[in-house]
């Protein structure tokens, strides 16, 4: 049976006797605002985009509000999708190689490493978790949503950071399928080949939208999950489970302040993988019914979430811990980490490599509904970018990550260490602020959810933008990255370690509530 909910985002669209999303508004979103006039498109244009739009399958609305008679209702298999997508999601061979870094990059043994990632990830799914409720009620896209806590204009500054966070996963998505389809051909392809492969099959299902790729990631985790058990059986031999933390440089043993250090810092990490997915989460769930239960949006949510994270992370600890007694996996970590993951398919011959290959095309679970996120922000940025239909965003989103990753191919651990940490200080000053204008100033309110676009409905945003901003000063000081590392940072521990997420948080925090109220008493807005 397909997904009700998946469908039904094509059935809005396209079916007879229903509502046209595109070319008109119900009078409940007229009276709350009053959008600028449209502005003119070629008609050779507007043919060939209703040609396109009207293909099978393809879904034509953008970050138009899902209205509660456009909903279907859902059954208990649809709310099972809500864990169901996150898994098959993050399930991926991405995910896997941040597991590596505790070993190979922080020098953590395999107990600290895995601690430090369990932790991180029960974190960082709990704040994408808590953004996912606001889906369903509202109707809305989360950078929409975020309209309601941080202001109309404010709003677009984490909408263009999104943008880029979802970019670079796609970046790194691409990276790995390129290394491990090189890796499985044995250099024969280049690297740059297997880049092309997973960039073009993630365009096609991302194009058509909601209906197809809801459907993709209802089986796609199976034959990964497969694959994964299979590499465990083959490769779990060689995992050192007794491997303890040591200073990569000297080889001494890691003790006191330096331990602290390279704990705190791969826990940042870890979170900020699955915090990333806070700026997008509401996206899936627009078409589920409008009284569907924050508790079942947030549980499922996380559930999805840490099963997978938690299952391919500890996979990852175990390849890395396997280096330092494997010379083969040495060799091949030395290639790239797509190389020591097919290695450890060693022994298996031809099968391994087909396993590789599955494991590669993985990849694309994962940058589908990053890709989807992204090209939406394109439309939450401005009134020209509404204009062109989500379909185009596509392609372009998909042309950038593409040429991201052909000239990155070869500096993927500095990539993953660098750009992942970046971005998770912004989502999770993002959601801090969210969550304090939930609790303290919105508890018991109610949203009006079609003034999505009525400047004079929703916050100014002063004190969010402020806390925002300051929030992200808090992170300068307490990053440690290869390129800048903050004074705070430099304290911790006496080598330094990545607090930026921390300190960014406290500023953005103390700073918000104070501001807020005085912009309420000031604006009652």
């Amino acid at each position: 049976m397909d997904h009700p909910i998946a469908n039904h985002a094509v059935d809005i669209e396209k079916s007879p006797g229903t509502l046209n999303v595109s070319s008109r508004s119900t009078s409940e979103e007229n009276v709350a605002s009053e959008p600028a006039p449209p502005l003119p498109i070629p008609p050779t244009l507007r043919t060939w985009n209703q040609r396109i739009e009207n293909l099978a399958g393809l879904e034509a609305r953008g970050i138009k509000r899902v209205l509660p008679e456009e909903r279907h209702a859902a059954s208990g298999s649809a709310y099972a999708q809500m864990a169901m997508l996150w898994f098959s999601a993050n399930i991926s061979a991405n995910n896997l190689a941040v597991g590596l870094l505790g070993p190979l990059l922080f020098g953590l043994g395999f107990t600290d490493s895995a601690m430090c990632a369990f932790g991180g990830i029960l974190v960082g799914s709990a704040a994408t978790a808590y953004m996912s409720i606001w889906g369903a009620p509202s109707g809305n896209r989360t950078m929409i949503v975020l309209r309601y806590f941080m202001g109309y204009w404010p709003a677009k500054l984490p909408c263009f950071l999104n943008m880029i966070l979802m970019i670079g996963y796609g970046t790194i998505d691409c990276i790995i399928g390129g290394q491990i389809l090189s890796a499985v051909s044995g250099g024969s392809m280049s690297i740059v080949v297997g880049i092309v492969i997973v960039a073009l099959i993630s365009w096609v299902i991302a194009v058509f939208g909601m209906a197809i790729f809801q459907k993709y990631e209802r089986y796609a985790w199976a034959p990964q999950l497969f694959v994964l058990l299979i590499l465990i059986g083959s490769a779990g031999r060689s995992f050192n489970a007794s491997l303890q933390s040591t200073d990569l440089l000297t080889g001494e043993p890691l003790t006191g302040g330096p331990l602290t250090a390279a704990r705190l810092s791969f826990f940042s990490l870890q979170l900020s993988v699955p915090v990333s997915w806070s700026a997008a989460s509401s996206d899936f769930y627009v078409y589920y019914p409008e009284n569907t239960r924050p508790w079942k949006s947030f549980s499922l949510t996380m559930i999805g979430l840490t099963l997978s994270f938690m299952f391919v992370n500890l996979i990852g600890i175990g390849l890395a811990s396997g280096t330092f007694a494997n010379p083969a996996w040495l060799e091949a970590d030395g290639i790239s980490s797509g190389a020591l993951i097919l290695a450890g398919y060693d022994g298996l011959g031809r099968f391994g490599k087909f396993c590789g290959v599955i494991i590669a095309l993985g990849l694309i679970n994962n940058n589908v509904p990053g890709t989807y996120a992204s090209a939406l922000g394109f439309q939450v940025l401005g009134r020209y970018g509404k204009m062109v239909p989500r379909y185009l965003w596509v392609c372009v989103i998909v042309l950038i990550y593409f040429v991201c990753a052909v000239a990155g191919r070869n500096n993927l651990f500095d990539i993953l260490s660098n750009f992942v940490a970046l971005m998770g200080y912004w989502t999770m000053i993002m959601v801090a602020i969210v969550l304090e204008e939930h609790v303290i100033f919105r508890r018991g309110k109610m949203f009006d959810w079609a003034a999505w676009e009525d400047k004079k409905v929703l916050p100014l945003g002063i004190a969010a933008m402020v806390a925002f901003l300051l929030g992200w000063v808090g992170a300068i000081i307490g990053m440690y990255q290869h390129w800048y590392i903050g004074p705070v940072a430099l304290k911790v521990g006496g080598v330094g370690a990545d607090i930026g997420v921390w300190v960014g948080c406290a500023f953005a925090m103390v700073v918000f509530v104070p501001l807020r109220w005085w912009e309420l008493k000031r604006f009652g807005r």
